[in-house]
């Protein structure tokens, strides 16, 4: 539990003097908010359906929501299956998974953030522990690895079978003028051979019935990346931005653009100067979208960003809200009511594959 209990702390209303704002280039704009009735909010990236349950069930018992968005998260770094987060996670160039991840509390507006740990399945309970036990807020690669063993975290590899065989077909058929063969590919499951990239990322926030905000982002980065690189996810005001006086938000899909605008930070700061959490995001997807055409090798034959990116936000008032730059995002919601995923706006109509 945190050391800072909810009894400490007083609702805080959200900023007036809302701005007027008309989206550019939107096919929708869904109303996404939910009615400002005190009742808790958990909200997560669209493959965090079981991890704004778990989250929710914890809030509704009493705990603290960084306790519940950490415990929430906990279950896609646990699984195997997802490609993308923890354990399981595709590797970097050298077949090794490095895996990125930040918290933040609310109350005390403090952060913690690993980058490029290696052999740690939970990078988020490492994430917490720098916010506790240190005065720092980063903490990278070896440095980042003596600290969790310090603290009693055990090593293990993190390649399962399934990401090993992905890396492999990467490896052996990026090329055709080294030294590695193709696998046959009757021996390749179907899965395995769509598996080009990743940009996989789960992020979570959290509201209680008190008001206090917190918020998690955990990932295994792009797949294949060089090694050392990080993303945004242990980025505080990148992946991950928490405000108690206002909201919090954070962000799945290509880190170097998050990076490049601060994004979470930029969708809370629009939030506090009264716009909703879906106008906030929308707002945030145009700014990239204008920044990304001063790189042509990032744009299609359209100046559109050829990457993804997805932002989630929640506000002091429990109103939530999803944008992403392409149509068919999805994002998931606990209402303290029902649990389910909802369509997220977007900026543009999907015209072509994207990385």
């Amino acid at each position: 539990m945190s050391k800072f209990t909810r009894r400490d702390f007083l609702k805080t209303g959200v900023g007036a003097g809302a701005a007027a704002f008309v989206p550019v280039g939107l096919g929708r704009a869904a109303a996404l908010t939910a009615a400002a009735d005190a009742r808790p909010r958990v909200v997560s990236s669209g493959n965090g359906i079981r991890a704004t349950q778990k989250a929710m069930e914890i809030i509704k018992a009493g705990g603290d929501p960084l306790d519940a968005v950490i415990a929430g998260v906990n279950i896609v770094e646990d699984d195997p299956d997802d490609m993308s987060v923890g354990y399981g996670g595709l590797p970097n160039e050298d077949g090794v998974v490095e895996l990125d991840s930040s918290v933040m509390y609310g109350p005390t507006h403090t952060a913690g953030a690993v980058a490029a740990l290696r052999n740690i399945k939970n990078p988020s309970k490492v994430a917490r522990l720098v916010m506790e036990r240190t005065d720092h807020v980063l903490l990278v690669g070896e440095g980042a690895l003596k600290f969790a063993r310090a603290h009693g975290f055990k090593e293990e590899d993190l390649l399962t079978e399934k990401s090993r065989a992905a890396w492999l077909r990467w490896k052996e058929t990026m090329s055709d003028r080294d030294n590695w063969f193709p696998p046959k590919s009757d021996n390749v499951p179907e899965e395995l051979r769509s598996v080009m990239s990743t940009h996989g990322t789960i992020n979570c926030i959290a509201l209680d019935a008190a008001g206090i905000l917190a918020g998690v982002t955990t990932t295994s980065g792009l797949s294949w990346k060089l090694s050392g690189r990080v993303g945004d996810s242990p980025i505080i005001g990148a992946g991950l931005y928490v405000d108690n006086e206002i909201g919090a938000a954070g962000s799945t899909g290509r880190g170097e653009a998050n990076l490049q605008t601060c994004a979470s930070f930029r969708i809370v700061d629009f939030m506090g100067h009264g716009l909703s959490p879906e106008q906030a995001c929308l707002k945030t997807c145009e700014a990239i979208a204008v920044k990304t055409k001063l790189v042509p090798r990032l744009c299609d034959g359209e100046g559109r960003p050829k990457f993804g990116l997805n932002f989630y936000a929640l506000n002091k008032k429990g109103e939530f809200g999803a944008a992403c730059l392409y149509e068919g995002g999805t994002y998931a919601v606990h209402d303290g009511v029902e649990n389910k995923l909802r369509d997220a706006a977007y900026l543009f109509k999907r015209r072509e594959k994207i990385r």
